[in-house]
């Protein structure tokens, strides 16, 4: 029997990472997206050392699970995504602003050494991909990475790096040769007090206003030699690059449902909201009438509704399936592309549903519609996600289906 409800150990996460977001994030939610380049809140320090605080150690695997291997494991990527649905509840931008809730401490979890994750696994740490000249096409960056003995030598600019200027560290993506594609591509984590790697600009955003993104310069940036996440070999066969590639792209497998999540949290606040609104209306959304008897508000909501659940759905199995050890590339792309373009949908239907409150500054519906659009752009665009969908389903390498 399929049963599609949380266990009780994620509601009780969930019941508390709900109260956090709703006393914690809310009230100061519209003070941070107008302060925008401001400092770190403070009020997130105590916050961060809380959920830190609540972490179960050894990844949320349960003992029962690691003994079985057939045993159903609700680990540390379903505990994720909870988690950030509930805080997104609250406020996405204040949710990346936590402390050790960077792009690159997930990297740093997915593919880092017991000595990496124990040096910057409770720091904050960005992860810098996109180029001016690479961006959805993760291979063609042309950042470089050598070796100069017993260190590595960066060199190149990265552009909307979320985090890049309040972070301990940065992940960077660099190649060793850039004639040999993907197979030469690395990830090398770079401390951001590093002389050789500056902060060129912070930029002015539509949404995630509190959530820095800045662009970074490498300028003969040195770092110790066992500063690269994973081998730092260049793989010698097509399938031996394929795989060190993969390992490079795990990340995403992690990442994506949790950016999925993050839609979840915007769009299930936005409708909320709009359903207490128009209740005082005298428009309730029951979900007791037909699709005959109901209005169309009623059915419009009823719609938003079933596209959200259709979305959580997708995002806890791509979850599940990276906590139980299961190849979910596809699956990570398809959450991540359902969940990004209904969180556009629906906060922008709950706009228009509300009209004027809705556009106004007196709800916080028209901050939700503008920080819902990035989530459905950054981590890999609509358009990417459904690229390699279509890659997974038709068999076809990147090459062969651009």
């Amino acid at each position: 029997m399929i049963n599609f409800e949380l266990p009780k150990s994620l509601k009780n996460l969930q019941n508390m990472t709900h109260q956090l977001a709703e006393q914690g994030f809310r009230p100061i939610s519209r003070k941070y997206d107008r302060i925008e380049h401001g400092d770190t809140p403070a009020e997130l320090k105590p916050l961060a050392q809380m959920i830190a605080a609540g972490r179960p150690r050894g990844g949320g695997k349960s003992d029962k699970a690691d003994a079985d291997p057939e045993a159903v494991k609700n680990g540390s990527n379903l505990m994720g995504i909870v988690s950030v649905e509930e805080m997104c509840w609250g406020d996405t931008g204040l949710m990346l602003s936590l402390p050790a809730s960077g792009l690159g401490n997930a990297a740093i979890q997915a593919v880092g050494t017991a000595e990496q994750k124990e040096q910057y696994g409770k720091l904050y740490c960005a992860m810098a991909i996109t180029e001016p000249g690479a961006g959805s096409d993760s291979a063609a960056i042309s950042t470089t990475a050598r070796r100069d003995g017993d260190e590595w030598v960066l060199n190149g600019e990265k552009i909307y790096c979320t985090g890049g200027q309040r972070c301990d560290a940065v992940v960077v993506w660099a190649t060793l040769d850039k004639s040999l594609g993907k197979a030469a591509i690395k990830s090398f984590i770079v401390p951001r007090d590093n002389p050789g790697m500056q902060l060129a600009r912070v930029e002015d955003k539509m949404g995630l206003r509190i959530s820095d993104t800045a662009a970074l310069s490498f300028t003969e940036c040195r770092i110790p030699l066992d500063h690269v996440l994973g081998s730092a070999e260049i793989a010698d066969t097509e399938a031996a690059r394929k795989k060190a590639f993969g390992g490079v792209m795990q990340t995403f497998d992690n990442t994506r449902p949790m950016v999925a999540a993050m839609a979840l949290g915007v769009a299930r606040a936005a409708l909320e909201i709009t359903m207490e609104t128009l209740e005082k209306e005298g428009v309730k959304a029951d979900f007791s009438k037909t699709p005959y008897n109901s209005s169309a508000i009623e059915l419009e909501l009823y719609r938003l509704e079933a596209d959200l659940d259709a979305a959580r759905l997708m995002t806890y199995k791509a979850a599940w399936m990276a906590d139980n050890g299961q190849a979910n590339s596809k699956e990570a792309s398809m959450c991540k592309a359902k969940a990004g373009r209904m969180g556009n949908d629906v906060t922008l239907k709950c706009v228009a549903l509300c009209g004027e409150l809705g556009y106004s500054e007196r709800y916080l519906l028209e901050k939700l519609a503008r920080d819902s659009k990035i989530i459905d752009i950054f981590e890999g665009t609509q358009q990417i996600q459904q690229l390699i969908v279509a890659r997974h389903l038709l068999g076809l390498s990147s090459r062969e289906l651009k």
